[in-house]
């Protein structure tokens, strides 16, 4: 018998998985708590620099040459230096985005 309340006793301990998506969760008989690896901010973060990249893209957008005329509007500065240079923002900020972490809430570890 001492083996059966050994073996329930294991079994009631959480055990901490690491998977592969870097998200934690602790495996219980009972429950199972899965914590996401982004927050709700890092989410609206990542929105915010793909809109600077798609404006950056936008900027670069006009009319082409054609065949028998040379547009010189192909070397105006918003298509070859501030297009590029928002969507080039875009790119490195995005980096930062993904690794933000939040301030932490401060623990209410009460002595009583």
């Amino acid at each position: 018998m001492s083996n059966d309340k050994k073996q329930k006793k294991e079994l009631k301990r959480p055990v901490l998985v690491k998977n592969a998506s870097a998200s934690t969760q602790v495996q219980n008989k009972d429950e199972r708590v899965t914590t996401m690896p982004l927050s709700k901010t890092n989410f609206i973060l990542m929105a915010c620099c793909l809109a600077l990249i798609v404006v950056g893209l936008w900027l670069m957008t006009g009319s082409a040459n054609t065949g028998s005329t040379f547009n010189y509007d192909i070397f105006e500065s918003r298509r070859t230096i501030v297009g590029p240079t928002i969507a080039l923002l875009g790119f490195v900020l995005m980096c930062p985005a993904i690794l933000y972490r939040g301030k932490k809430k401060p623990e209410n570890n009460a002595e009583e």
